[in-house]
């Protein structure tokens, strides 16, 4: 998988499992000691949990023999070819024997991730789960139009109002700078990005799951495959690049058939890039110009914008059923 929170949040999903059936696990990834996944690779496991990175360091250090694997799992798919992670993923597969099996998981399957099923899987087999659209979204999404000077704020009323909140930024930099801000209208805010040691990340993701801080400013980095529950609502602090990542970082909230608020702030100058991930990610929102002080901010989602005001010509009438919206993807 491409994280090592990720990577973690694995190993404890497993935990009860392997117990249940005397398996051995080890988890392989970097930031923390080379030395005890060693020790653990050396009495020998059954299954191990790993980032590309650490697990080639441990192939070519000869501490870590794949010629007995029967299965491969390669979570997020699309995201370790997107983020460069093919090379190593290849070097991996090299150390595999040729008659195994191989899967690959991800809530979108596509772009560069065609590489690996052409290269790696033998007449494979597609399976979807629930629907054959990307995901069934039960998120209220609402789109606030926000001066630069008064996002923050705005941000802050938000989180005020929800038990715990997901805020993402573009930059490792922008995600420190916004938890710091966020701190200072007195918001207990943690940041976690790639930059920051493994400890720090955990200690951040610990303390946001036990609600010691409620919200968790992050960067792409929390963006796939981690699962903390409750999460209620998440902020799209920068809009992101491309609709496959408004999914992702989106699908934090609303799981397992909950649901939950996805507000994206917007800028007057990112107003033209919003509503291009709105048209492909077969959205048709309002844009709502708010500033902090909008009584609205308490209540986002029971706050309807006006269809009217939607961007795009209405192809497709929502449904409202109790007051809330709900928005298949």
């Amino acid at each position: 998988m491409p994280t090592r929170e990720l990577a973690n949040q694995v190993t404890e999903v497993l935990k009860p499992l392997v117990r249940a059936r005397a398996i051995s696990t080890v988890a392989v990834y970097g930031g923390v000691s080379m030395q005890r996944q060693i020790e653990k690779l050396r009495k020998g496991v059954e299954i191990v949990i790993a980032t590309p990175g650490r697990l080639i360091d441990l192939i070519e250090r000869r501490e870590a023999f794949l010629d007995d694997i029967d299965i491969v799992v390669i979570d997020e798919a699309d995201q370790m070819a997107d983020m460069g992670f093919l090379p190593q993923v290849r070097r991996i597969m090299r150390e595999v024997p040729v008659n195994h099996q191989t899967m690959l998981f991800s809530a979108t399957l596509d772009g560069q991730v065609g590489t690996l099923i052409r290269k790696y899987m033998t007449d494979p087999v597609e399976h979807h789960v629930e629907t054959t659209t990307q995901t069934v979204d039960t998120s209220d999404h609402r789109f606030l139009q926000v001066h630069y000077m008064d996002k923050v704020k705005v941000a802050a009323a938000i989180a005020n109002s929800a038990d715990r909140t997901l805020i993402f930024t573009r930059t490792k930099h922008g995600c420190d700078r916004a938890a710091r801000d966020l701190r200072d209208e007195g918001v207990a805010a943690r940041a976690i990005h790639g930059d920051l040691h493994q400890s720090k990340r955990q200690k951040a993701l610990d303390s946001f799951a036990d609600g010691t801080a409620p919200v968790l400013v992050a960067t792409n980095v929390a963006a796939r495959g981690l699962h903390i529950d409750n999460v209620d609502t998440v902020i799209h602090f920068d809009p992101p690049d491309d609709p496959k990542t408004y999914l992702h970082r989106s699908g934090r909230t609303a799981r397992a058939g909950e649901t939950g608020l996805v507000v994206t702030l917007v800028e007057w100058d990112q107003l033209n890039e919003v509503l291009r991930i709105q048209k492909q990610a077969d959205l048709n929102e309002p844009v709502v110009k708010m500033f902090s002080n909008d009584s609205r901010l308490n209540d986002l989602a029971s706050f309807i914008p006006d269809p009217v005001d939607a961007p795009f010509s209405t192809t497709t009438q929502r449904r409202l059923s109790g007051g809330r919206r709900r928005r298949r993807l």
